[in-house]
């Protein structure tokens, strides 16, 4: 590589004076920009050294590759101008450009809040989906399935049972997760949100109703009546509760003594919140709460197909901003009191934004020439339709800005359509293709109906543009045929093919599929195909014979080039090159011959994990062009120097 060469290409990419800040990791340049819009994406996605770029903590991250990156990264500085940092810094940097915004802070909290709870939900949603199905009239005929076979009316039953009980406790699961969040013991909040619904109190769908009759029973509290109501399926009553509980206990911790703190912290934790949640901040947050669902439905009933239509179309961009992830808050509030509201319309509209977008992306992979973008076309298309549109969104529409209109507007479109059919979705699920299971049964065709015109639309409207407007598609640097060559961690300096072996880990642990680790480049395969290891010991082991040809000061990633041919990238943690090598030790150089199973160096677990560092250990086959094949072993569990990954010259399967 022509580290030079690539440095200016990344810079005239980037955009005069563009750079505000700029550092590097292991596999690539970390740089916060002053206006991401400057960036001339088709000339990154054309350079050979490139191998991929994308958007994360307010950083644009350019990929590319251990060994290097680091050489690279000195060429950019020389060029721009721009002060050395480190990653620490880079990080305060983006920290202090974002620190107004705090709508994104709170939709942030949000996200965290939620994200934990989603699988409970997702399952609660999909079993009641099922028993929709077993108990719904006029799906397979007049009957339900449970009138037509009665012996299955108690096995629809525990499906009931199972399904609803994520939504009556839904509290429980909110209070958990968020106290945790701002926090607090997580436990307490389990425990305060237990209070919450205890079945003393009038369940909380019966609320209003006990009021407006006058059947609702009341403490006396020092002469103040407080009503003795519940909150099952509420969420911001919880979220507030959390807040306070999780404040308060800092507060005490902070200010008993150790040998008080133990025993009076919860309890008076828990009897102040307790207090505040009958008397003042229970009935106000049941109120905001009450006000925004009836309000979102409100307008939903009042606007119709067209506000429906509205929505759809600026659903994506709403993904963009990050917005979409309050939704959760409003729609488990729809869900969870189905008898009044109906269900929820932001789950349907969701899946016709989703669909379009896939289907704008699938249409790209048809068009396209230039093979890296019919590669991640390919895959991002699926993800779309299966519910999850960010590789599709920021890999491939935004990019060519025409598809992801396109696929807005065909999300409008379906949306006006299921809007004038009143499609309402029941419970929580994949919003895609296959999101019909959520879906209210008699409304289930005419789901089905918006999928297939979300696809159409989005699909015909972005290939017959893309067709008419085939220089979108030229990408700066490309060859004459229109495709660019992307030699993806291949050797220029070596003719001699890799040769079959398999390779060890690296440490011990539970093996991982890429697609768990929780950064985009070794979840997409980036930098290549691997595994990723939970590791359960600290020491770190050769994974085959060869020369180490990368070994990062920090001591949290290596470099190793089998005599095979195989180049190995372990990478130590995520964001671990933050702790400048703290926690680590080698005693390996750049240049040493090892042997597999040879001790490369070690890492203290503990501390590292209670520093808040995700620790998992990703081992790449950063060559995997290559290969036919890179097969990870079928084991659940492997030992350091244990064989796990194997790689041949032909794909056998």
């Amino acid at each position: 590589m022509n580290h030079k060469k690539v440095a200016e290409e990344i810079s005239n990419a980037l955009g005069e004076g563009n750079v505000q800040a700029a550092a590097h990791c292991a596999t690539r340049l970390r740089l916060v920009l002053k206006d991401n819009g400057k960036v001339n994406q088709k000339a990154l996605d054309a350079n050979d050294g490139v191998k991929g770029t994308f958007m994360a903590n307010d950083q644009f991250q350019i990929i590319i590759g251990a060994g290097d990156v680091n050489k690279v990264y000195d060429e950019f500085v020389k060029i721009t101008g721009v002060k050395e940092a480190s990653t620490a810094d880079l990080k305060a940097v983006a920290g202090a450009n974002k620190k107004n915004n705090p709508i994104m802070a709170f939709i942030k909290v949000l996200s965290d809040i939620f994200v934990p709870i989603v699988p409970a939900l997702v399952a609660g949603g999909l079993l009641m989906a099922i028993n929709n199905v077993l108990t719904a009239q006029n799906l397979f005929g007049p009957q339900s399935v449970v009138e037509m076979f009665p012996a299955v009316t108690d096995f629809a039953s525990i499906i009931n049972l199972l399904a609803s009980a994520p939504f009556a406790f839904l509290p429980i699961l909110v209070g958990f997760s968020a106290t945790r969040r701002f926090g607090g013991n997580p436990y307490l909040g389990a425990a305060m949100a237990m209070a919450m619904v205890m079945p003393d109190l009038i369940n909380g769908y019966g609320v209003a109703n006990a009021i407006a009759d006058g059947t609702m029973p009341y403490w006396n509290i020092f002469g103040m009546e407080v009503a003795q109501a519940g909150y099952q399926g509420s969420v911001l009553p919880v979220l507030a509760v959390s807040w306070i509980l999780a404040t308060l206990e800092k507060f005490f911790h902070k200010r008993l003594a150790s040998a008080f703190d133990f025993t009076f912290t919860p309890m008076l934790a828990i009897i102040i919140t307790g207090f505040l949640t009958f008397t003042i901040v229970g009935p106000m947050m049941r109120t905001v709460g009450d006000g925004l669902t009836y309000g979102l439905t409100w307008l939903y009933d009042t606007t119709g197909a067209v506000g429906l239509g509205i929505f759809g179309l600026f659903y994506s961009p709403i993904v963009i901003t990050g917005l979409h992830q309050s939704f959760p808050a409003i729609e488990t509030t729809l869900l969870a009191d189905v008898a009044n509201t109906g269900g929820s319309f932001i789950f349907p509209v969701a899946s016709m934004a989703n669909i379009g977008q896939g289907a704008a992306t699938l249409a790209i992979m048809l068009l396209t020439k230039n093979q890296k973008q019919k590669s991640l076309a390919t895959s991002a298309s699926v993800s779309a339709l299966l519910g999850i549109t960010e590789p599709a969104i920021f890999g491939v529409n935004l990019k060519l800005k025409f598809p992801f209109i396109c696929g807005m507007i065909a999300s409008a479109v379906a949306s006006v359509f299921i809007g004038l059919f009143h499609v309402l979705s029941v419970a929580m699920g994949p919003a895609s293709v296959i999101g019909f299971i959520s879906i209210a049964p008699q409304s289930i065709p005419y789901f089905m109906i918006g999928v297939v015109i979300s696809l159409f639309v989005g699909f015909t409207t972005t290939y017959l543009y893309g067709k008419k407007h085939s220089e979108l598609f030229v990408v700066e640097g490309a060859e004459a045929d229109g495709e660019v060559a992307v030699a993806i961690n291949a050797d220029p300096e070596s003719n001699a093919a890799p040769k079959d072996e398999v390779i060890a880990a690296v440490v011990s642990g539970k093996v991982l599929p890429l697609s768990d680790v929780k950064d985009p480049v070794f979840s997409k395969e980036m930098m290549g195909k691997g595994l990723a290891i939970t590791p359960e010991a600290n020491t770190v082991y050769a994974p085959a014979d060869g020369e180490l040809t990368v070994v990062y000061d920090t001591k949290h990633a290596y470099g190793l080039k089998t005599n095979q041919g195989a180049e190995v990238l372990i990478h130590l943690g995520i964001d671990t090159v933050n702790l400048k090598g703290q926690g680590f030790t080698s005693t390996k150089k750049v240049g040493d011959l090892v042997r597999k199973g040879d001790i490369l160096g070690t890492f203290d677990l503990d501390k590292l994990k209670q520093a808040g560092f995700d620790m998992t250990v990703m081992e790449i086959i950063t060559n995997t062009q290559a290969y036919g094949d890179v097969a990870v072993l079928d084991k659940t569990t492997v030992s350091g120097g244990e064989d796990i990954l194997a790689v041949s010259e032909t794909n056998d399967n």
